[in-house]
């Protein structure tokens, strides 16, 4: 831990958790009409219902901002690492976008997987920092593992609305 003052560290806390609340806000916008959307959609029998995914990305994007953090207060070099957060964090608020606003699927299918990729890329290097903050991301990387397949089968089974 670097010799952060107590307030200096509850402002990078809390800066970490509004990055990581904006980039959902930004997707938010994009998924004003998601709900009557999503129920539109031809789905697998797996898929979660609507109301499922407001509290699992809230839960997610508040271990993303806490990971975030303890990167940003550990010491030594950590630029490249947050540097990667933030670009995944955008990726992360394109996706919806691209599925809920636009209505390219297959769009919204390959960037999950960009998306995905990133990830992977921000766990490894917030390991190399803080292997809880790394273990922190994990949720996350299982939830859009299970998002990309998600896309991938509902954006396969409607072909007139995405």
């Amino acid at each position: 831990m670097t010799a952060r003052s107590l307030p200096s560290q509850f402002v990078g806390f809390l800066g970490w958790l509004l990055a990581a609340f904006a980039a959902g806000a930004v997707g938010a916008v994009a998924s004003v009409d998601a709900a009557s959307f999503y129920a539109q959609l031809s789905k697998p029998s797996w898929a979660p219902p609507a109301w499922v995914f407001g509290p699992v990305w809230s839960a997610l994007y508040a271990l993303m901002g806490v990971a975030a953090w303890l990167v940003w207060r550990s010491p030594g070099a950590k630029g490249v690492a947050l540097g990667l957060f933030g670009v995944q964090l955008a990726a992360n608020a394109l996706w919806s976008w691209l599925f809920f606003a636009w209505h390219r699927g297959a769009m919204a299918a390959v960037e999950v997987l960009v998306l995905l990729a990133l990830i992977v890329t921000t766990v490894a290097a917030f390991s190399r920092i803080s292997h809880l903050s790394a273990l922190l991301l994990v949720p996350y990387l299982l939830w859009v593992s299970f998002a990309s397949v998600l896309t991938w089968a509902v954006w396969r089974s409607n072909p007139g609305l995405l």
